[in-house]
């Protein structure tokens, strides 16, 4: 119907811009208030929990968190592939995480009991359709999201969420002096730009640091 010389979009024409995401990565002492946090329910520290597996699993995305199997764990590491990137990608990749004990404390407050095959975490039976999963999946990240922004509201941090665990890790890694390709690979990026991207805001926090010692006279 429409000629190719029509065609608005593609090389030298319009390109859709991209926004820039909005960064809300927390500081070590931040993320450490979190973790000590208790306001004595038994919910509200589940999910508090549950958030700080995801920081301290890579970053992980609710979606891959959900579908962890015991088995998943490897010589005391945890192996898994983006669900994200599963079927995008030609060459597949694990990612790899250490399992520390603060994360094991996790899996032995609120696991499964142990067996290879059996999830981790509660959320899946496995048998669920995709359109079931999907939903508990994004039902869990409303839980997660609900009650984390009441706790940036107790702790004064300010809005919290599962975003803020993946973009948190990057950063806090970045500022300890860590490579950024190996804080690509951990996060399961298939390219440098992508990371680059999550880590824009700590860019800018560097260049106003560097400005500030530029008129300490």
């Amino acid at each position: 119907m429409i000629r190719e010389a029509q065609y608005p979009f593609g090389k030298d024409r319009y390109e859709i811009q991209k926004g820039e995401d909005r960064k809300m990565a927390l500081t070590l002492e931040q993320i450490g208030q979190i973790a000590r946090y208790d306001d004595g329910r038994q919910t509200t520290a589940r999910y508090r929990d549950y958030w700080l597996f995801l920081y301290l699993c890579n970053g992980i995305n609710v979606a891959d968190f959900v579908r962890l199997r015991y088995r998943d764990i490897v010589n005391g590491e945890i192996c898994f592939i983006r669900s994200k990137t599963e079927h995008t990608l030609r060459t597949l990749r694990d990612i790899r995480v250490v399992l520390t004990p603060p994360m094991q404390e996790i899996i032995d407050r609120w696991g499964n009991p142990k067996r290879p095959d059996a999830f981790i975490f509660p959320i899946l039976t496995g048998r669920e359709d995709a359109m079931t999963t999907k939903n508990r999946t994004k039902d869990l990240t409303h839980s997660i999201n609900k009650h984390m922004k009441a706790v940036g509201e107790q702790l004064g941090i300010g809005p919290i969420s599962t975003y803020t665990a993946r973009h948190s890790f990057a950063t806090v890694l970045k500022r300890a002096g860590a490579n950024i390709a190996y804080i690509s690979e951990s996060l399961g990026h298939s390219d440098l730009k992508t990371t680059e991207n999550y880590l824009a805001s700590f860019e800018r926090e560097e260049r106003e640091k560097n400005a500030e010692i530029l008129t300490e006279f």
